[in-house]
């Protein structure tokens, strides 16, 4: 793989983790777009995917240290301090916890086959317009109703309800920051609450992914050539991801999701005509 590729991948992954359009379906787009054929087996593709997501996790903890450094004291003390009393705090760590597990089980359990099965340029670009549709009508039907809950009250019902969606988020296209945005506002959270949900709930998603790549990449090895790309990958994929998650922020705050659904929308567009006419 070439420095320029691993430099643009890592850019496409960290913007596409965070921002709700979908990481691993532009992470097949891309290099179907421009011909691209760096992976010379599926090890050298997961090898790299691991160093990707491992920079967008760097990011996001990084992005989140003050939440995530009193969530984990506090959840701690539930296990090894039990008398002292539960905090909220502490509650809703282990209820973050909570919210990776349904993903967590059927994403270790049919790997294969949802990379077998799913992916194909044609099922990202409708997968892209759909859940790019039902997050705009999601937001719309959280504003007309005044949805303005906080991360403060999250439940374990919503935590599991958001949870859940997340699965839908292993067919690439779907995006998991998406779907668990337009699960936060269909559950009564604000926009810049659901997005910080999404980020939050990203932390033991992501590092169970991690964890659980890692420990093949360390039984199988790093493909040779490939261990300076990993880590321009994992080094650009951080800085992209920190910049994704605060922009959203920021946008959230004052304007709708729209931006991104329209972007959904011309890309699935443009991915089903280079499919439909044999352009690719």
């Amino acid at each position: 793989m070439s420095i320029l590729h691993a430099i643009v991948l890592g850019i496409v992954q960290g913007l596409t983790e965070f921002l709700p359009i979908s990481s691993s379906g532009h992470l097949v787009i891309v290099p179907w777009i421009f011909g691209w054929n760096d992976y010379d087996s599926q090890a050298t593709a997961k090898a790299f995917d691991t160093a990707l997501h491992l920079g967008t996790l760097a990011a996001v903890l990084i992005y989140l240290r003050k939440d995530l450094i009193v969530y984990t004291v506090q959840g701690a003390q539930l296990i090894f301090n039990r008398k002292q009393p539960a905090t909220q705090a502490g509650r809703r760590a282990w209820l973050l916890v909570l919210s990776a597990v349904p993903a967590g089980i059927v994403g270790a359990a049919f790997e294969d086959k949802i990379t077998e099965k799913l992916g194909s340029p044609a099922l990202i670009g409708v997968s892209l317009i759909i859940f790019g549709v039902v997050l705009i009508w999601a937001d719309r039907r959280a504003t007309a109703k005044n949805h303005l809950q906080t991360v403060d009250s999250l439940t374990m019902r919503n935590a599991l309800v958001i949870g859940a969606a997340q699965v839908l988020a292993l067919n690439p296209g779907t995006s998991r920051s998406g779907i668990t945005i337009t699960a936060a506002r269909l559950s009564g959270y604000s926009r810049d609450a659901a997005a910080r949900l999404s980020f939050l709930m990203s932390v033991p998603i992501i590092s169970g992914a991690v964890v659980f790549k890692l420990a093949k990449l360390v039984r199988d090895g790093i493909p040779e050539g490939l261990l300076v790309p990993m880590l321009v990958g994992i080094v650009v994929a951080g800085i992209s991801g920190w910049l994704a998650m605060w922009s959203m922020i920021r946008l959230v705050r004052t304007k709708t999701f729209a931006p991104y659904v329209f972007y959904r929308c011309i890309v699935g567009v443009g991915v089903l005509i280079a499919v439909a006419s044999n352009w690719r």
